[in-house]
């Protein structure tokens, strides 16, 4: 029982990821803020550094499998991709900057899980529109688009996806769709082609500033290893999915999940801003008993009255 929770949430979150091609974050982070809101040390804003850092180590192992999918389906558009990666690397390490920026320091850091919910109400709004649409006639993306507009795609994918933690895929998809007018398959081939990369660049940047949080790389890894394995293998079933299920099907399924996880989220983040800040931080020691992460005071981890499923899920933090 001790590792259901996250198990469970690494799944949900490889599935969808793989499906839609937006990288986990968008799972793993609302999943863990809602979680912890219910334990008895509570979501606090800081954690939300810890999250992102994790996340966007998780983003890289839910994206690689999928994109082997993709590939195999003859989706992915190298023009686009070749164009997007170097873009989204530039976007990314500028995010992260901005996320660590003293604006989002502290509790405040719970004002980018509340911007990240603004933003899904423009993916949900944008996505019942096309809802609406005819669908794009197969084979009819332009072959070599203009690489200004790709740049500018990988640009603001990059941008968001550093500051808030996630893939990216949530509006680089879109973006696509509109600017270089890709079909949804193809879009979210791409943009699965370019998270690995992305992601991975910004997860070293956000762990290496992991400290200026107060908070240990060791704990980012710690949660990221109990989420990647099921991810994995969501992963690359979620890919498989997204030539098989129909248009429709997709994106009322983006549709319903976003809904739910932005009003979940918000009341959360909101709710955070509003309790004092103390000490405590996630992260933990899975260990049975539960052991020390962070600090090291030597004293027990696990707050009076903390759910027996997911014991050691709190941690001392620096300082």
């Amino acid at each position: 029982m001790q590792l259901f929770i996250p198990v469970l949430i690494g799944l949900v979150a490889g599935v969808l990821g793989g499906l839609l091609g937006i990288g986990g974050s968008l799972i793993i982070i609302p999943g863990m803020v809602i979680y912890l809101s219910h334990t008895a040390a509570g979501y606090q804003g800081i954690d939300q550094h810890l999250l992102q850092a994790a996340a966007m180590i998780v983003n890289v192992f839910v994206a690689a499998p999928s994109v082997i999918a993709h590939y195999r389906a003859g989706a992915i558009m190298r023009p686009i991709v070749v164009w997007l990666i170097p873009a989204s690397i530039v976007g990314i390490l500028s995010g992260v900057a901005l996320s660590n920026s003293p604006a989002f320091a502290r509790q405040n850091g719970a004002y980018l899980a509340m911007i990240f919910c603004g933003f899904l109400v423009y993916v949900i709004g944008y996505n019942l529109h096309r809802m609406r649409q005819l669908p794009r006639p197969v084979g009819d993306e332009p072959l070599r688009p203009e690489r200004w507009k790709v740049a500018l795609v990988g640009l603001v994918m990059g941008l968001l996806a550093g500051l808030l933690g996630i893939g990216g895929g949530a509006i680089c998809v879109p973006m696509q769709q509109v600017l270089l007018k890709v079909s949804l398959r193809k879009a979210i081939a791409n943009s699965a082609a370019t998270i690995p990369f992305a992601s991975m660049i910004g997860a070293v940047h956000k762990n290496l500033t992991l400290a200026g949080h107060g908070f240990e790389i060791s704990q980012s890894l710690l949660l990221a290893a109990m989420l990647i394995p099921t991810a994995i293998v969501g992963s690359y079933f979620g890919g498989r999915l997204t030539h098989v299920l129909p248009r429709r099907i997709l994106r009322a399924t983006f549709v319903l999940f976003l809904s739910a996880v932005t009003v979940l989220t918000f009341s959360k983040a909101f709710r955070a801003l509003k309790t004092p800040r103390d000490t405590r931080a996630i992260v933990q020691n899975v260990a049975a008993g539960g052991g020390r992460a962070g600090g090291g005071s030597g004293k027990p981890n696990d707050p009076p009255g903390e759910p027996a499923g997911f014991s050691g899920v709190r941690a001392s933090r620096r300082g």
